[in-house]
């Protein structure tokens, strides 16, 4: 596996998580892994960079949406209305918590309830990788 600092994992794992939340294609979830296998006593630190990149990201789509001037549907938006605030849970669903983001800031959602929500779902998502990896080595050895 390929050699590097802490801090260099970290700020490779913050921009892979901000990409990934966002509609451009991303790998957080293997840049999450390969810092923890490579420094394991950070891995606290790793889930708290990779969700604050993740979360910064979903808040970029949410501002995007807010950009959109005319009607918007789709899937995301119908879910919006339906489950309210607490869709954004899902925005850590690849592909459609990116849509959830931008609808929720196309339909003006209230930005500090959206971060939260986006956050506490983000960081659910990094703690089954962190946690599932983790269980998996220690089966391994």
């Amino acid at each position: 596996m390929f050699d590097f600092s802490a801090e260099a994992g970290f700020i490779g794992l913050f921009v892979a998580s901000f990409i990934s939340a966002t509609m451009l294609p991303g790998g957080s979830e293997v840049v999450l892994i390969a810092v923890i296998h490579k420094h394991p006593e950070m891995l606290l630190q790793a889930v708290a960079v990779a969700t604050a990149g993740n979360t910064l990201g979903g808040m970029t789509s949410y501002l995007l949406g807010r950009l959109i001037p005319n009607r918007a549907d789709g899937r995301a938006v119908i879910w919006l209305h339906r489950y309210g605030y607490w869709a954004l849970l899902f925005s850590w669903i690849p592909l459609f918590g990116d849509a959830l983001c931008v609808a929720a800031g196309w339909l003006r959602f209230n930005p500090v309830i959206s971060l939260i929500l986006f956050a506490i779902g983000k960081l659910f998502r990094y703690v089954l990788v962190a946690g599932g990896w983790t269980w998996l080595q220690s089966l391994l050895q």
